[in-house]
C-alpha cells in the first residue's frame, strides 16, 4: 500500500496505567496524506496515544486501523510505522550515512539500494553534505534532520513525531517548522505530530486535535480551532496572548460588563455568562465615553511592532494589543468588537453562542 493512500483510524481507544486513565475512549480519523497535530498540556495523554498507535504500548480497549488493516495486536515492526523522537535517538558511533540507512540495512536491502535512497533522502532534507560526519560533529538542527531522514527513508504508511523540535532553540525551531512543512507538502505522507506548542500546531497542522485529561475535546483546521473554540479551555490554550475570558451578567435583551452593554437576539440561560474576546478585537482609547469599559493599565510588554497591555477592569483583567507609539496614562476606555465575541457557559465551559 502506498503511504499517500493510507488513512489511520482509532476506535474507542482506552489506555490505563493502574488507576490513571491516560487515553479515555478516543476516536480519531486521520486522512490519507494529512498532517494531524495532537496539541495539549503535559500529561493530557497525547504521547500515550502516539505510543499506542505505534504499538509501543498495549491498549486496554479499542481498535487501531492503518488503511483497511486492523493492527491493534500487531507488534511495531509489522505496522510499517516510523517514529521521530524528542531526543533524536540516533546512534552516536555511526556516521550520518549509516544512521539514515540503518533501517534499510536491518531489513536486508542491498548496499546499492541503501546508498541510492540515503542520497535521495538526504538531499530532500538538505543534509547530503554531512553524510560522512558523526552526530557529535553536527548541530542539533542537523541531528533532527537526520532523525527525520531515517524515518522517511523507510517509506512508511505513517510517520509519528513526538515533540521533535522541543530540544532546539527558537530560531532552529522556526527553521525546522518550515522544513517539515515543505517536506510534507512535497511528499504528502500521513503524519501524526505531538506538541504542547500552539505555534507549532497552528503553523504545521492540516488539522489540530486538542487534548485534555486523556480525551480529544475539539478537532478541526487551525482556523476553526482559533476562530471557533468549543470550550473555554480551547479558547485560552490557543492564541498568543490567550483569549480574554470576562465575567458578564445576563439581562433580558443582552449581557453587561460594567457600563458596557452588548445586545443579543437570543436569551441566555442563567444569571451570568463568560464572554471571550481576543486581544486584537479590543480597541483602547484615551477618550472614555459613556457605555465603554473603563480600566487601568497594569503592565506594558513589547511584542514586536505592537505592545501588549494588561488592563484591570473591575473584576476582570484583559490583554490588549496596541501600536507601540500609543502611550496612554491613567484610565483608558475599551471597545469590544461585538461581531468577534464568544459566549461560554460558566459551569461547563462549553460554547453557548457563535456570533
Amino acid at each position: 500500500m502506498d503511504r499517500k493512500e493510507t488513512p489511520i483510524r482509532v476506535e474507542r481507544l482506552t489506555k490505563r496505567f493502574g488507576s490513571v486513565t491516560a487515553a479515555d475512549n478516543i476516536n480519531l480519523d486521520v486522512k490519507a496524506g494529512e498532517l494531524l497535530v495532537l496539541l495539549g498540556p503535559s500529561g493530557c495523554g497525547k504521547t500515550t496515544l502516539l505510543r499506542c498507535i505505534a504499538g509501543l504500548e498495549p491498549i486496554d480497549q479499542g481498535k487501531i486501523y492503518i488503511g483497511d488493516e486492523e493492527v491493534t495486536d500487531l507488534p511495531p515492526r509489522l505496522r510499517n510505522i516510523a517514529m521521530v523522537f524528542q531526543s533524536y535517538a540516533i546512534f552516536p558511533h555511526m556516521s550520518v550515512f549509516d544512521n539514515i540507512g540503518f533501517g534499510l540495512r536491518i531489513r536486508g536491502r542491498s548496499r546499492d539500494e541503501i546508498e541510492a535512497k540515503v542520497k535521495q533522502t538526504s538531499r530532500l532534507l538538505k543534509i547530503d553534505h554531512l553524510l560522512n560526519r558523526y552526530p557529535a560533529e553536527i548541530s542539533g538542527g542537523e541531528n533532527q534532520r537526520v532523525a527525520v531522514a531515517r524515518a522517511l527513508i523507510l517509506d512508511p504508511h505513517l510517520i509519528l513525531m513526538d515533540e521533535p523540535l522541543s530540544n532546539l532553540d527558537a530560531m532552529l525551531r522556526l527553521k525546522m517548522r518550515t522544513e517539515l512543512k515543505r517536506i510534507h507538502q512535497e511528499l504528502k505522507m500521513t503524519v501524526i505530530y505531538v506538541t504542547h506548542d500552539q505555534i507549532e500546531a497552528l503553523s504545521l497542522g492540516d488539522r489540530i486535535g486538542i487534548m485534555k485529561d486523556g480525551r480529544i475535546i475539539q478537532i478541526g483546521t487551525p482556523c476553526e480551532i482559533f476562530d471557533q473554540p468549543e470550550t473555554v479551555f480551547v479558547a485560552e490554550f490557543i492564541g498568543m496572548p490567550p483569549m480574554n475570558i470576562l465575567k458578564a451578567r445576563c439581562e433580558s435583551d443582552g449581557i453587561r460588563i460594567g457600563e458596557l452593554f452588548i445586545p443579543l437576539s437570543v436569551k441566555l440561560p442563567g444569571p451570568s455568562v463568560l464572554l471571550g474576546i481576543r486581544a486584537e478585537h479590543i480597541t483602547v482609547t484615551e477618550k472614555i465615553e459613556s457605555g465603554m469599559l473603563k480600566g487601568r493599565i497594569l503592565v506594558r510588554e513589547m511584542v514586536g511592532v505592537q505592545d501588549l497591555l494588561t488592563i484591570d477592569i473591575e473584576e476582570n483583567t484583559v490583554k490588549v494589543l496596541v501600536d507601540a507609539g500609543f502611550k496612554p496614562r491613567g484610565m483608558v476606555g475599551l471597545r469590544l468588537n461585538p461581531g468577534r465575541i464568544h459566549l461560554f457557559d460558566p459551569e461547563s465551559g462549553h460554547r453557548l453562542l457563535i456570533r
